[in-house]
């Protein structure tokens, strides 16, 4: 799942039209339903496919959709330079990623595992304060514990106590697999934030779907076997998430980007875990505990203390007040021009203090 620090241009001018509102809202339920019922879909092909099988024929469905869509658009091949960076976000983002949450999904719930992906912002937060030096404040790791405390109220009730959790227990192996998945996709959005500079959001995700696939072939032999074996739920489910999550999901969520600013169209994303979980007790019948529950809305709510830290940073940074201009000194008043001085000094000090980020213009991008 893409991350929330994709960059967008501005809105067009005509983004504001009714139909303009009624194509992006489309756009965003689209998003919504394809990503939110890939966990159920993984569930559903499980049956049929491992976990490594599965996320190859996901991706080679997915890969033939994008080469489609790039044939009719004339989309562009990446830059030389490039694609060993592409090949590095690939396969994080998309090669781990979706072994490590297959396998995961073998024993987590969908509605479940679809919580504890959603902590991924938390673990970019904390990856940019530990690596990237970035500031992160009380509010900040107030939001990262809230979260990971609901990861842990998850973790046990799936476990059903310590026990399951401990070394050699049934749920630490799957359990494991999907916070790895998490990380990876903090990782996978970190990643990528420099080809989003150079290239459209549906460019950098279909360079990124093909280089992951490329590192999933070595999983092809004995597919096409199991692929005969399976049941064709299984297989229909494969071939689902494959051109809808896997596919449809980035050209929508490329259209929400370039109509709506990126920090508005992430917290769309908020909701994908509530429709992964009706979609998983429509579909699979799988109804989560209440520890489910409380430990989900734990994890987004530490996401949204994060998420808000850094939007208020981000305001402060790019909005600066103009400076009070000083009243006119009356000639021949020597007190009054020397209040005047101290105070254009005063504020000419504090212009000098602020950094090029802190001005208007030059902030951090979303």
């Amino acid at each position: 799942m893409p991350s929330l620090s994709q960059g967008a241009p501005a809105p067009p001018s005509g983004a504001g039209a009714p139909g303009s509102r009624f194509k992006l809202a489309a756009a965003v339920v689209v998003t919504l339903a394809a990503w939110g019922s890939a966990f159920a879909g993984i569930r559903a092909a499980l049956v049929g496919y491992s976990p490594t099988h599965m996320a190859l024929l996901r991706y080679l469905v997915a890969s033939l959709t994008l080469v489609g869509y790039a044939a009719a658009v004339r989309m562009p091949l990446p830059r030389g330079r490039d694609l060993p960076g592409l090949a590095a976000v690939g396969l994080i983002g998309i090669s781990f990623y979706h072994t490590a949450l297959n396998y995961g999904e073998t024993a987590v719930p969908a509605a479940t595992a679809s919580f504890i992906i959603a902590s991924a912002p938390v673990w970019m937060a904390l990856l940019g304060a530990l690596f990237l030096h970035e500031r992160l404040g009380p509010w900040g790791w107030a939001g990262i514990l809230v979260s990971f405390g609901g990861v842990g109220v998850i973790a046990w009730e799936q476990a059903g106590g310590p026990g399951g959790l401990a070394v050699g227990g049934p749920l630490l192996g799957p359990a494991l697999a999907v916070f790895g998945a998490s990380v990876a996709s903090a990782l996978y959005s970190l990643g990528q934030k420099p080809y989003l500079e150079r290239y459209s959001a549906l460019q950098t995700a279909a360079y990124i779907v093909w280089t992951g696939t490329a590192f999933l072939l070595p999983f092809a032999p004995g597919l096409a076997a199991e692929a005969a074996r399976a049941p064709l739920s299984a297989t229909l489910a494969c071939v689902y998430i494959g051109v809808v999550p896997g596919a449809l999901g980035y050209v929508t969520w490329s259209y929400v980007l370039s109509k709506t600013p990126a920090s508005r169209a992430g917290s769309f994303l908020y909701f994908v875990p509530v429709v992964a979980l009706v979609v998983a007790w429509f579909w699979l019948g799988e109804v989560p505990g209440p520890g489910s529950l409380v430990g989900g809305l734990l994890v987004l709510a530490g996401v949204v203390m994060v998420n808000v830290r850094a939007t208020l940073e981000r305001r402060g940074r790019l909005v600066s007040p103009a400076p009070v201009p000083s009243p006119p000194v009356r000639a021949g008043t020597a007190q009054e021009a020397d209040r005047a001085a101290v105070r254009a000094a005063d504020q000419a000090a504090d212009r000098a203090a602020a950094s090029p980020g802190q001005r208007v213009g030059q902030g951090q991008p979303d």
